[in-house]
């Protein structure tokens, strides 16, 4: 059974081409230290295996020992979400040997991808978000942050970590944006609604202040302590919010992503559109959201319709 940590197993050969790559996702894509882990894992697992393979270079791995090593976690009962993880790992490295000039061919060009059924996010319905939003006490500056995080996480979508690493900077309130730094340390300029620059008017003129400290940065979101609001006590704001609106389903703040864009969705956005305010580098990501609203047509048509109800 492959190490979870491979590297003292892995031929010199390989490893030399591994530690490339991952210094260009580093430096070069900006890739963060956890996501260059991962990468290096699911590698080195890769390259231990084509080691016991007899294949101690690059040039000497095949679309034979990709298969097999995916045919092999997968009688260890890896997950078909993790075959694809470490297949696209793969992947992305031999297209770096190809670019690199290591190789002429891309030896995982015919690779099959394992089929993986997605799974739909949780919904909230229009009315439930809106509950949800304005559901935090007002009367304190905490109630204040948390509204107006609450109000920017649904209005335009923003990841968690997104959310909470937003700096004063960012925000263009003449020009309702706001701009931000997301995956890859990749920019992004998203729109800002009128309910969520009156939140946010409203936290900045009277909450914010209230929990500056002497050693507060340019943070937007803080803490009782004056630093940077923490992914953490966000997710217990969302929570006591989720109470407070009397909504008994399971909210987690992501769900407030999910809202912002099968919403958008659903009152005629298109999709390219909201692939570029949430941020995805790949359309297929987006396109989860068309599923939703799908299944948001097949339970109305069943529930509506004289003939959308299964005969007994």
């Amino acid at each position: 059974m492959c190490p979870r940590h491979p590297s003292e197993s892995v031929p010199e050969g390989l490893r030399e081409a591994i530690d490339a790559f991952l210094a260009h996702l580093s430096l070069e894509r900006g890739l963060s230290p956890h996501t260059a882990t991962a990468y290096e894992t699911d590698l080195l697992q890769f390259a231990t295996h084509c080691g016991r393979a007899g294949k101690t270079v690059w040039t000497a791995v095949g679309r034979g020992e990709v298969d097999a090593f995916i045919r092999l976690l997968d009688k260890r009962g890896s997950s078909p979400a993790t075959l694809s993880r470490k297949l696209s790992a793969v992947r992305a490295l031999a297209g770096h040997l190809v670019r690199s000039g290591f190789r002429r061919d891309d030896f995982c060009e015919l690779a099959k991808s394992p089929r993986i059924r997605r799974k739909l996010p949780g919904m909230l319905s229009p009315e439930e978000a809106v509950r949800l939003v304005v559901a935090p006490d007002t009367s304190t500056p905490q109630g204040l942050r948390d509204r107006a995080m609450l109000e920017l996480m649904y209005g335009s979508g923003l990841r968690v970590s997104e959310l909470c690493n937003l700096e004063l900077q960012a925000l263009d309130a003449d020009e309702a944006v706001v701009r931000v730094r997301g995956k890859g340390s990749k920019d992004r300029v998203v729109p800002v609604g009128e309910a969520t620059l009156v939140a946010l008017r409203a936290y900045l003129k009277a909450g914010r202040p209230k929990l500056v400290r002497p050693k507060t940065g340019s943070a937007i979101f803080l803490s009782a302590r004056g630093e940077a609001l923490s992914r953490k006590t966000f997710w217990v704001g969302v929570k006591a919010a989720a109470r407070r609106a009397g909504i008994d389903k399971p909210v987690k703040p992501h769900l407030l992503r999910h809202a912002f864009a099968t919403h958008l969705l659903g009152g005629g956005a298109d999709l390219r559109s909201i692939q570029e305010m949430l941020g995805h580098a790949d359309i297929a990501t987006t396109q989860i959201y068309t599923s939703v609203e799908k299944a948001k047509l097949s339970d109305s048509h069943r529930k509506f319709h004289p003939r959308g109800k299964r005969q007994g």
